[in-house]
Formats: C-alpha cells, sequence, structure tokens
C-alpha cells in the first residue's frame, strides 16, 4: 500500500470519534436561532409584528418605517446570538448558496463606533453580480444585481452571521435565482388551487404546496477523500475497481449506524434544530457508507431554503468529524447512488391536505379533484417534469436499476387504479339519483379504506403517490428542490385553472349541478391522462418500448431533456402563470447547458491527469519491476526461462496494452474536447454528451484492469474497499 494511503487509512482508523451527547430535548432547542414568530413577538411592537404576518401570510408589502423598526429589533436579536455580522443569503444560479458579510459595525464622527443595521440594509442590498451565471440577461460590463428580503422564510444566525433570505434579480428586472420563480410558481398554484378549493368549501381562502424532501448522501474519511483528486474536483470517482463485497448483501441497508456517522449525525441534528429545520429520519441507506436525513413537511419556499442550508451545515460539521460528505448521485460506479425525493402535497389555511381523502363524500371528491388533475398536469407535461430534474451529474443515475428512469410516469397502484377505472364509466352529462348513490357509496366512499391498506411503493416510478402525496422521487441528490418545485407548482396551477374554467362552462351552459360538473370534467381527465400511469417495472426494456408507443418521452441525457424549456408551448405555459418571462426561460436553458459542458469538461481533463501522471507511471514502475525480474530469471534458467516466466511476460505484455489504450485514448478525448468547445452552446453540449463522454468510460475501463494487475503497494489511489468501508 502506498505511504499516503497508509497514513491516511491509519489516521481514520484511530481516530477517535466526537460524541454529541443529545442532553437537550430537541423540542427546547429548536428554532433557538431563528426570528421566527415566537421571537418577533418579544422583539418587535405589535404593529411591527402584524405588518410582517401580514407581508407573510397576505403578502401585503412592509412600510419603510416599519422595515427600520423590525431591522433594529432584528439586529438586538441577532446580537444577542453572538451574531456580529449580517448577510443576504441568496440561491443563484450556480445551484449553490451565496453570502456577502457585512459587520454591524458602523464609525461616526468623532473615532465613535456604533452597530447599525436599519430598514433599506434589511430590505435591500446590491452585491456584485457580474460573476453569477446570467444566461446572457445582461452584458459583462453590467455588473449590478440586487437582492430583497423574503419575510416569509425567516432569518437566522448561523455561527456569527445573520443570515437574511433573499431573492437575487438583476437591474433590469429580471430573476438571477432559484427562489423567486419559485416564489411566483407557489403564489400561481395558490391563486387556482384556492379558486377551486371554492367547490368544496366557500371560506376557503389560501392553499400552500407543502415539501418534504429526502436527502441522501455518502460519508467518506477526510483523509482518504484527499488522497483522490477525482473526488476533490468533480465530487465522484472517475475510475476505481469494484471491492470483492459492495452492497450485494444488503446488510447496510437499515443496520446498526456505525459510530462515527451517529456523531456526526447527532452533531448535524443539534445544529438542524437550532436553525429551525425540522429533521426527524436517520437511517443506513443501501449503499456503505451511503445515509439518508429526512425533515417533517414544510411550506415548499421554507423546506427548499433548509434544504440549501442543510446541505450548507452538513459540508460544515462533516469537516468537524473529519469526513467528507458527497451529494454526487453517483459518486461510486457499481453500487446505488443518491437521490432527493420530493415529497409533495397541497394544503388549505385550516391545514387540510388536499391530497388526503376525508370521511365524508364531499371530502372525497375534494380529493379527487386534485389527485387526477395533478396526474393529469403530469401528462401534459412529462417532458418538461423530465427536464427539471435534469443534470451531468443525475444522469448517471436515472434508469441505473436503482432509480427511477428518465421515463416520466405516475404510479398510483392498482387499488386507486380501479378507482379511476370505474370513474372512467361514470355517464356524462346528468346523473340519475341511483347513480349520485352508487358513486358517493361504493365508488367515492371506498378511498379512505382502500388508502389504508394501499402502503405498497414503486421505487422504479418517477412520480408515485404514496397515500397523501406525491414522491417526485427522480430529483437527485445535489440538486436545488427550487426547480423541479417551480416546475411542479406551475403545471398544476396551470391545470387547475383549466379544470375550474371546464366545470363553470358546464354549469353555466349546461346547466349541470356542481358535483355532477366536477365528475364529468374529472371523467375525461382521467380517460386523456391514462397513459402516463404505470403500475410495473420501470426497469425494464418492455416498458421502454410501451412507452414509446404511449407516446411518453425518454430524454436519457441533459442536452436531450433540456430542449423542451425553450418550447413556445413552455414558455407561453410560463409567462401565463407569470412565474417567469422568455428572457428568463432562455437564460437559465443557456446556464444548464453550460453547467452540462463544463462538468463532462472538467471530468474529463480530470481523469486524463490521473491517467497519464498517476496510473499510466505507476503501471510502467510495476512493469520494469517484471521486466527486471524476467531478465534475471532468463541469467538464471537460459531459455528455460519462457516457460518459467510466463505468466510475467503475459502480465507485461497486458499492462502494455492497457497502457497503450489509455494513453490513445487520452489524446483522442483530448481532440474530441477541442471540436466541442465551440461557441454554439447547443452543440457545444451535444459534442460532449456524444464524443467527449464516451471516452471517460473507456478510459476508465483500462485504468481499472491496471488496478487490479499493478502492486497495491504502488497502486497511487485509495481504492474502493478503503473508501467504502470506514468506520
Amino acid at each position: 500500500m502506498s505511504k499516503i494511503r497508509f497514513n491516511a487509512l491509519n489516521e481514520a482508523l484511530h481516530r477517535k470519534s466526537i460524541n454529541i451527547k443529545e442532553t437537550e430535548k430537541r423540542s427546547t432547542i429548536f428554532g433557538k436561532n431563528v426570528f421566527n414568530r415566537n421571537a418577533m413577538q418579544q422583539y418587535l411592537t405589535s404593529a411591527a409584528y402584524e405588518s410582517v404576518m401580514d407581508a407573510i401570510l397576505h403578502g401585503k408589502k412592509i412600510d419603510r418605517k416599519i422595515a427600520d423598526q423590525v431591522a433594529v429589533s432584528m439586529k438586538d436579536w441577532a446580537m444577542s446570538k453572538g451574531a456580529t455580522h449580517y448577510t443576504h443569503w441568496f440561491q443563484p444560479l450556480t445551484g449553490a448558496t451565496a453570502e456577502k458579510h457585512d459587520a454591524f459595525f458602523e464609525s461616526i464622527n468623532g473615532g465613535i463606533a456604533v452597530e447599525k443595521f436599519d430598514g433599506e440594509q434589511l430590505v435591500q442590498q446590491e452585491p456584485d453580480a457580474s460573476s453569477f451565471p446570467n444566461g446572457g440577461i445582461r452584458n459583462t460590463f453590467e455588473a449590478r444585481g440586487y437582492t430583497a428580503w423574503d419575510p416569509t422564510s425567516p432569518a437566522f444566525v448561523y455561527e456569527t452571521t445573520l443570515c437574511i433570505p433573499t431573492i437575487f434579480v438583476s437591474y433590469t428586472g429580471e430573476a438571477l435565482d432559484n427562489k423567486t420563480p419559485l416564489l411566483r410558481a407557489l403564489q400561481a398554484v395558490d391563486t387556482h388551487a384556492t379558486a377551486v378549493c371554492k367547490y368544496f368549501d366557500k371560506n376557503a381562502s389560501k392553499v400552500s404546496a407543502t415539501l418534504g424532501w429526502e436527502q441522501e448522501y455518502f460519508l467518506i474519511d477526510e483523509a482518504l477523500a484527499i488522497s483522490r483528486p477525482d473526488i476533490l474536483m468533480t465530487g465522484r470517482t472517475l475510475l476505481g475497481h469494484s471491492p470483492a463485497k459492495g452492497q450485494q448483501l444488503d446488510d447496510h441497508y437499515f443496520g446498526t449506524i456505525p459510530k462515527r456517522a451517529m456523531s456526526f449525525m447527532q452533531d448535524l441534528e443539534q445544529e438542524c434544530m437550532l436553525l429551525g429545520i425540522p429533521v426527524k429520519t436517520r437511517h443506513n441507506e443501501v449503499a456503505p457508507n451511503q445515509f439518508e436525513l429526512a425533515p417533517i413537511f414544510e411550506e415548499a419556499n421554507l423546506a427548499v431554503d433548509h434544504n440549501s442550508l442543510l446541505m450548507d451545515v452538513m459540508e460544515k460539521v462533516s469537516k468537524r468529524h473529519k469526513f467528507k460528505v458527497l451529494f454526487h448521485e453517483k459518486p461510486f460506479e457499481g453500487i446505488n447512488g443518491s437521490g432527493k425525493h420530493n415529497n409533495w402535497s397541497l394544503e388549505t389555511a385550516s391545514g387540510t391536505n388536499l391530497l388526503s381523502p376525508g370521511k365524508t363524500p364531499m371530502k372525497n371528491l375534494q380529493f379527487l379533484t386534485f389527485f387526477v388533475n395533478t396526474i393529469k398536469a403530469v401528462f401534459e407535461n412529462e417532458e418538461l417534469l423530465r427536464a427539471a430534474i435534469a443534470s451531468a451529474s443525475n444522469d448517471h443515475r436515472l434508469g441505473a436499476n436503482e432509480a427511477p428512469p428518465a421515463i416520466m410516469s405516475v404510479f398510483i397502484g392498482s387499488q386507486l387504479s380501479a378507482v379511476l377505472d370505474e370513474l372512467e364509466n361514470v355517464t356524462k352529462g346528468k346523473l340519475s339519483p341511483q347513480e349520485k348513490t352508487d358513486l358517493k357509496l361504493n365508488i367515492i366512499g371506498k378511498i379512505p379504506e382502500i388508502l389504508l391498506d394501499n402502503t405498497d411503493r414503486n421505487r422504479t416510478s418517477p412520480f408515485a403517490f404514496t397515500g397523501n402525496k406525491f414522491e417526485f422521487r427522480a430529483v437527485g441528490s445535489w440538486s436545488n428542490c427550487a426547480t423541479p418545485m417551480t416546475v411542479l407548482n406551475t403545471i398544476v396551477a396551470k391545470q387547475l385553472k383549466e379544470f375550474k374554467i371546464e366545470v363553470d362552462k358546464l354549469i353555466d351552459i349546461k346547466n349541470l349541478k356542481k358535483d355532477e360538473a366536477i365528475f364529468n370534467v374529472l371523467r375525461e381527465y382521467i380517460k386523456a391522462s391514462k397513459k402516463i400511469r404505470f403500475e410495473g417495472d420501470g426497469y425494464g426494456i418492455a416498458w421502454e418500448k410501451e412507452a414509446k408507443k404511449r407516446g411518453l418521452s425518454n430524454n436519457k441525457t441533459t442536452p436531450a431533456a433540456l430542449k423542451i424549456k425553450v418550447a413556445k408551448s413552455v414558455v407561453s405555459l410560463f409567462e401565463e402563470m407569470e412565474v417567469m418571462s422568455e428572457v428568463e426561460i432562455n437564460a437559465r436553458y443557456e446556464i444548464e447547458l453550460e453547467a452540462y459542458t463544463k462538468k463532462i469538461q472538467i471530468e474529463s481533463r480530470v481523469l486524463a491527469d490521473i491517467a497519464r501522471n498517476h496510473v499510466v507511471p505507476t503501471a510502467i514502475i510495476y512493469q520494469n519491476t517484471l521486466l527486471e525480474n524476467t531478465k534475471n530469471l532468463k541469467e538464471i534458467f537460459g531459455e528455460e526461462y519462457k516457460n518459467i516466466a510466463k505468466e510475467q511476460i503475459e502480465l507485461i505484455m497486458t499492462i502494455s496494452k492497457h497502457i497503450t489504450e489509455i494513453n490513445a485514448l487520452v489524446s483522442q478525448m483530448t481532440e474530441a474536447r477541442k471540436i466541442a468547445n465551440t461557441k454554439v452552446i447547443e452543440k457545444s453540449a451535444a459534442d460532449y454528451d456524444s464524443k467527449v463522454k464516451p471516452f471517460l468510460k473507456q478510459i476508465r475501463y483500462h485504468c481499472d484492469k491496471l488496478e487490479t494487475m499493478v502492486d497495491d503497494n504502488l497502486w497511487p489511489l485509495t481504492k474502493y474497499r478503503e473508501l467504502l468501508f470506514t468506520r
């Protein structure tokens, strides 16, 4: 074993774990570092508190004088928590978070210093936007951008900084972040879902989208990670032979959590509690060193912020425990990758889950209305939904027999499928008293009992109904939840808008009663969207063929998937729902294609470096050792050495072949990369996908073969068996 790997492994094995004692009840520390309602009631005047709550609940603008009061109170609260700086915390189109810290400290005349923070600093800041992705929204020399306070997501103190969640827009008003379109989409779904809710409750005033994400991740020893240039530069291993033991025994899944990992989790959960992130579940995942963390459901905007914050906190906490946390969807070849399942539902202001049936026929009809409309929305926009989770890293995971395929489909279970099949045959037009009774008692009335036992799950489905919510399983672990949530809420809002128009027409023109009108429209939606429903194995070739017959898309790569984003119908959709303008849509399309090309470009450069500067020289050193040994055998045994050294000679020849192939492939990949580096971003992305990316697999094959041949003491890279079984 190489010296660096020996030292790293030795350190990993003998390092003492940090023990975090969970001495305090979670409920007593939850949200201690958050400027939430409790904190606001303590620090704000009643007028200021009411103004902020109006902004949160009803979107009302906060007066400048009130903003000054809020700022002073927020500063006093933050300083009581040890804060010395503040930052507008936002989510640019890099997919990560961004922050610029400013001190509360201000100097005034006479050499006097004070701590100052006013409404202007709270509500709006002007960070330099020149180096953030913009997709052509502004010129390079136009660096001005604005961050604006989002009062619906509470400020929090992390370490010594007051963090204020904000949106990020250009000088001309276009969104340069992930939060702004999400907020618009949530407003759209609120408007149109509330309008539909009034069919069932005239007093309905607000509908909120809720989100519960499930964050999967890997933990590997920090010292071992440092020995792998590919992990440090790309977030995944670009080469590495599979270990003899991987996940085939299924012994890691839900197993006893290793001590070091448990210490990390306890520390992380303490931080989450203080920051108001309601984490609840932790467990071992399928692959070795893979784990999952999941929270209690929250309002979607807050949930997205909490997930982005969580990923930042995980990286910091992991360093304290000498771990490296990996969010890449496929960091290791041959074992399961990581996802971030997005569990989505709609909830009224009174707390009613619109995707959960009730005890009365009316409540069940309400459930069916939102249930069927969601399925119809997915059917009409399945290609757009696929584009919402497209990335270079997630392409490795989708369809890899561990995650949903790239084909979007909806799983609802055989029992609910039977209900929809029965509803499909409901008489068109006015219903007789007997038909109404049959519907309410024999079809709709069954739903609560059906869902009580309908606990089966289809892990191959990208969009599955799981009892009282839809689980968007295809979202990748490295993703920002804002993008899929923006798309999902927009398409559902559009669908609900169309639903209400059709129902109202039947009521006004056909003189149908409300329930009959709803049944008629739902029946047509059930028929129209039947092709998106699939209950079988999403991994099979048979499903690919069947999906093609049904007219469903199967965009396996990001460049292919993203094309729909700039289609006229999609631009029209986002503009109609006032979520994004054509300029904002085109910008994101360009940014995502550019991100794809750059990630493949970086991976190809890193692999070329490792192959030529680490793998090949090491193989040559070992080959020279074999040659020297063969030469010595010849001197001792003469011509008999050919029989005695037969295996060594064959090994020398095999190593030479792999070395030759690696050098040739690296040269070819470099030339392919030069051709792919065009100024036309669509062509560049397509070339990186079809002409550069295949070399990564080919080069890896030869490097991994050499790993099995070269002396373990010489091999320069930490192997899978060491990375994946850290304890």
